[in-house]
């Protein structure tokens, strides 16, 4: 099969899958969250919460998408945060994850598919790039909905660049789904 007619099937893919409500994880198909039912979601989900946050102490950063709040953690305990944040929308949400890891940290980084009025590449400072598809933590209005990037007052943006590093542990989830998997009201 050609790369562009694979690269097709897979947009095809996506798109039936989005209509579903279908997220695919390693090949398999799941209704709902991301995060219902994974064997990652599960794992942590037996882990007591970092107090005040809805993640676990196995992570450096957490991310709550129904308070739009972040923390850095160490060892259990919080060390910076909670940090007003802005996440996904508009179709571009941000990916839910209990396990998803820091790979690539940029400082100066362009975006390539975001783009400012006069259609050059959307600057993206201490850029910390944990999900594919380019989703990271990054500089940016913490008003604003992203593309499904965490935004991030600049200071702060900082501070997660000089904190996290490759193979860091980075849980972005919903505080209510966590508690209800927990049976905690």
């Amino acid at each position: 099969m050609s790369s562009n007619r694979q690269a097709g099937t897979g947009r095809t893919r996506r798109a039936i899958a989005g209509v579903l409500g279908l997220v695919t994880v390693a090949g398999l198909a799941l209704t709902g969250s991301a995060a219902a039912g994974s064997p990652a979601a599960e794992k942590a989900q037996s882990q007591p919460m970092v107090a005040g946050t809805p993640c676990t102490a196995t992570a450096k950063a957490c991310v709550d998408l129904d308070s739009q709040q972040s923390w850095l953690l160490q060892d259990g305990k919080i060390t910076r945060g909670p940090i007003k944040i802005s996440s996904g929308g508009n179709g571009e949400e941000t990916p839910i994850g209990h396990s998803l890891r820091v790979y690539r940290k940029e400082a100066e980084h362009k975006s390539q598919e975001s783009r400012l009025p006069d259609g050059s590449p959307a600057p993206m400072p201490w850029s910390v790039f944990f999900q594919d598809g380019g989703i990271a933590f990054h500089s940016g209005d913490p008003a604003r909905s992203s593309a499904g990037c965490i935004h991030v007052p600049d200071a702060d943006a900082k501070a997660y660049f000089d904190y996290l590093q490759i193979g860091d542990q980075v849980q972005v989830v919903r505080m209510s789904e966590e508690k209800a998997a927990r049976g905690i009201k």
